[in-house]
């Protein structure tokens, strides 16, 4: 095979290679129409004080965020849970068994 045969073969495998590359990356890149979208909410205060009930300055205004497990104590769960699992609930840490 001549040089300049090898230099164009070359060149037809390096285009198509980043040609490849660039398909790959526009179809499996996150874009506008894709992308998850989070909306975040300031909770509004009055007059500058604080009530209590609501969330100090930075914090989620609803209760998920805080870490702290908070059990269910609804009656038709509490029929399927375990003793093991209703004394984890019961000591304040996340339940572990079934």
């Amino acid at each position: 095979m001549s040089p300049f045969r090898k230099a164009v073969l070359g060149a037809a495998l390096v285009a198509s290679t980043l040609t490849g590359g660039a398909i790959g990356a526009a179809l499996f890149a996150g874009s506008a129409s894709n992308a998850a979208t989070t909306s975040t909410t300031t909770p509004s205060s009055s007059s500058g004080s604080s009530s209590s009930g609501s969330s100090p300055s930075g914090a989620p205004a609803y209760g998920g965020a805080s870490g702290t497990f908070h059990s269910n104590e609804n009656a038709a769960h509490e029929a399927g849970e375990s003793a093991q699992r209703e004394a984890q609930e019961n000591a304040g840490q996340f339940p572990t068994v079934p």
